[in-house]
């Protein structure tokens, strides 16, 4: 209901409609805050998935697997009933508390890779190397046995 008094425009005072806008304004600001810490956080405790080279070497089949800036104490390597599992955890620190990071694309986190190890891999003599951020995980071949001819006898 407008009403043009002396030249002016009077608009009806809807004071709901300014605390929505308020709520809105308020709402944003808060999800723009928390919305950055939470991301802080998420990235200490998610889950990712160091990605794998498989290599068969003839003899050997090897394991690269990227794990870039990582302690090798923070890396856990097991073999158990013909399975090589491979965990640890890239934390997320800031080397400063200043640091503002405008984008996070890096992976941080726990993982956890598992593999089922075939009969042909000597399990007694599986090794792994950590250099320049990659592990490396070599599991020796068995001998292969070549088959023996049998011979049959006539009676």
């Amino acid at each position: 209901m407008n009403r043009e008094v002396m030249g002016m425009t009077l608009v009806k005072w809807e004071p709901f409609r300014d605390l929505i806008t308020m709520q809105d304004r308020m709402s944003h600001l808060f999800d723009e805050t928390l919305s950055r810490l939470w991301k802080e956080e998420e990235l200490q405790r998610s889950v990712w998935r160091p990605l794998v080279d498989i290599v068969d070497q003839g003899g050997k089949v090897v394991l690269k697997i990227d794990l870039p800036e990582m302690n090798q104490s923070e890396i856990d390597i097991k073999v158990e009933e013909n399975t090589l599992t491979i965990k640890g955890e890239r934390k997320f620190i800031k080397e400063t508390p200043e640091e503002r990071f405008l984008q996070v694309e890096r992976p941080y986190g726990t993982f956890h890779r598992q593999f089922t190890l075939p009969q042909r891999i000597d399990q007694e003599k599986i090794a792994a190397t950590y250099k320049d951020g990659v592990l490396r995980v070599v599991l020796p071949k068995k001998r292969e046995v070549d088959p023996q001819q049998v011979s049959i006898e006539m009676k």
